[in-house]
């Protein structure tokens, strides 16, 4: 099918990649603003990508292609991140949009605002598969706000459990009893948490373990990623 065709029919080819591939118009002009795109798999793993993905991830084409796409994003985002892609693959939505935190080589992470939507590869007659476009713009002006990268191993397992509680309400009494400690036990990991992570009280240790991506997005009740347990 010919651009012009496309651009009949209400649709226009997406350009950047290593193959033609069509997308609505409205997803075609929110790619030209964004500037990253790549195209996923069913199982997503990278297939094409433009030249500004490859540059801001400082990475070459034969490094990228077969690759998880989630593998690029920050673990506390990945299942939350998964559930919206499986929407598209399962047709129960056509796109989507998320804030994700991105990690390019050597752990540096930036935050962008990524669009995800279901294509067509290739024309429906000769058996086009169902396909994901990826289209990710940096956040303006956006710094690292403490995000972890390198997936220190920051935490014991009992400060995970008990940051977990923490984060699902609990108070101190009911956590000593569930995590068979006296209420001293509990204080004394709090105070520790409270200055590994830089806060004055237990409201600002949740937010600040979200924005730094020790606690999973997306999830209930809430769950310390395990790459930064001990």
């Amino acid at each position: 099918m010919t651009s012009a065709a496309l651009a009949e029919a209400g649709r226009a080819p997406v350009r950047g990649l290593e193959h033609e591939m069509t997308v609505d118009s409205e997803a075609q002009a929110h790619a030209e603003k964004s500037g990253l795109m790549v195209c996923l798999d069913q199982a997503l793993r990278i297939q094409q990508a433009n030249q500004e993905f490859f540059r801001q991830f400082g990475m070459a084409s034969a490094d990228v292609c077969g690759r998880g796409f989630t593998e690029l994003v920050h673990p506390s985002m990945q299942q939350a991140l998964r559930r919206q892609f499986a929407g598209l693959v399962e047709g129960k939505r056509h796109r989507f949009a998320a804030h994700v935190v991105l990690v390019r080589a050597g752990g540096v992470a930036f935050p962008a605002t990524l669009t995800g939507v279901a294509v067509r590869g290739g024309a429906p007659e000769v058996g086009g598969s169902t396909t994901i476009l990826v289209m990710m713009r940096p956040a303006q002006g956006a710094a690292d706000a403490g995000v972890v990268t390198n997936r220190k191993k920051i935490l014991s397992e009992m400060d995970a459990r008990i940051l977990e509680g923490i984060a699902a309400g609990f108070s101190t009494i009911p956590l000593a009893s569930r995590l068979y400690l006296s209420r001293q036990g509990v204080e004394y990991h709090v105070s520790g948490l409270l200055r590994k992570l830089k806060v004055p009280n237990r409201a600002a240790l949740v937010s600040r373990a979200y924005s730094m991506g020790v606690l999973n997005v997306g999830i209930w009740p809430p769950k310390v990623v395990d790459d930064f347990v001990k």
